[in-house]
């Protein structure tokens, strides 16, 4: 075991900063995981955004507390108050952590907020241009998953960390709402295909009118088709829904996340971008094709790639950080429906007929 300094046993106060969105956050449960069995008795807080409060909530058995951070303006996946930072680095200093892990990036910016929260010890990673220190500071592995950057963390500080699995506990009352729900929308889970077009950063969403052409012909061959999204993304849904006609049924904003991936349960395929919908199919092992615009795959790509194909073309500008492409759109478009529809009746067959026509 690496000298970290510290003895497992002695840490009781572990503020973990991750302060991302639902894929990544479930990306890093692994990780989280092999922390608790290393820290049973300890206190784990998750600083965090306000919106991973539903998901942490499903996680009290890895997380005890999410404490909301305020942003910065380097960091894009919330509308930053620095205003409130000075007040929030006193309140966190006042806990007296014994430990701060940085989970959020190679530390550029996110290490400078490690070090405000005045724990006992700090460990993390560290970019290329900052030295690694054995047991305590990772060199930032820009090569691996993102699931699997974190184990190496654990490794690093000397924890097991064999486990790379993606989970999110279902309730019996999640399972019991998404067959209601799907029931009111005459919809069979058995038969429904679910579409989800939406993506945080616009450039990252496979243009609409190929969905559609998807949906129209899963339609065609007798599946049915739901359409999902966030409430902010309602006129993309309803949009999609309009374009592959009256067979579509919009299920824009109608679940909390726990019904929404118990939907994914019961239903046949999930065909979606690569987004945190994609992480929650994996986490429910719901079959899915995922569309990767400008992501960066190797990172990100579902681990198992049976039950999860992912479609790609190549492009020298992968991976894009821009919400609006500015050369064409070539990683989305090298992406053909015929392609999307190849690997949907692949994932159809697998489990049943291929048509009910």
């Amino acid at each position: 075991m690496h000298d970290t300094a510290w003895a497992w046993k002695d840490i009781e106060h572990i503020a973990v900063f991750r302060a991302l969105n639902l894929g990544d956050l479930l990306c890093s449960m692994p990780a989280l995981r092999g922390l608790r069995k290393a820290a049973p008795h300890a206190h784990i807080c998750l600083i965090g955004l306000e919106n991973a409060r539903p998901l942490v909530e499903r996680f009290k058995h890895y997380i005890d507390e999410l404490i909301v951070f305020p942003g910065l303006d380097f960091f894009p996946e919330q509308q930053a108050d620095e205003e409130k930072l000075p007040d929030f680095y006193r309140r966190m200093r006042a806990r007296r952590f014994n430990l701060a892990l940085q989970m959020h990036g190679d530390g550029t910016h996110s290490n400078d907020v490690v070090k405000q929260l005045g724990a006992r010890y700090e460990a993390g990673f560290v970019p290329p241009s900052q030295g690694e220190q054995p047991g305590r500071w990772l060199l930032w592995p820009d090569e691996r998953h993102e699931i699997h950057r974190y184990l190496a963390l654990l490794e690093h500080l000397g924890l097991p960390a064999e486990d790379d699995r993606l989970e999110l506990p279902l309730t019996a009352e999640d399972q019991r709402a998404a067959g209601l729900l799907l029931a009111q929308k005459g919809l069979e889970g058995a038969r429904t295909v679910i579409l989800h077009p939406g993506a945080r950063l616009a450039s990252r969403r496979w243009p609409i009118e190929r969905f559609a052409q998807v949906g129209r012909e899963l339609a065609a061959e007798g599946w049915q088709i739901a359409v999902t999204g966030s409430p902010g993304e309602a006129a993309l849904v309803q949009a999609l829904a309009a374009s592959i006609g009256a067979e579509a049924v919009d299920l824009c904003g109608a679940t909390s996340l726990g019904e929404l991936a118990a939907v994914l349960s019961q239903c046949r395929l999930l065909v979606c971008n690569d987004t945190g919908i994609s992480h929650v199919a994996t986490a429910v092992e719901a079959p899915s094709v995922v569309i990767a615009s400008g992501s960066d795959v190797g990172r990100w790509a579902p681990l198992n790639k049976h039950l999860h194909p992912v479609l790609h073309a190549p492009a020298e500008c992968r991976p894009c950080a821009f919400d609006q492409c500015p050369v064409g759109h070539v990683c989305a478009l090298g992406v053909e429906p015929d392609q999307v529809l190849e690997q949907a009746r692949r994932q159809l067959e697998r489990t049943g007929l291929a048509s009910f026509t």
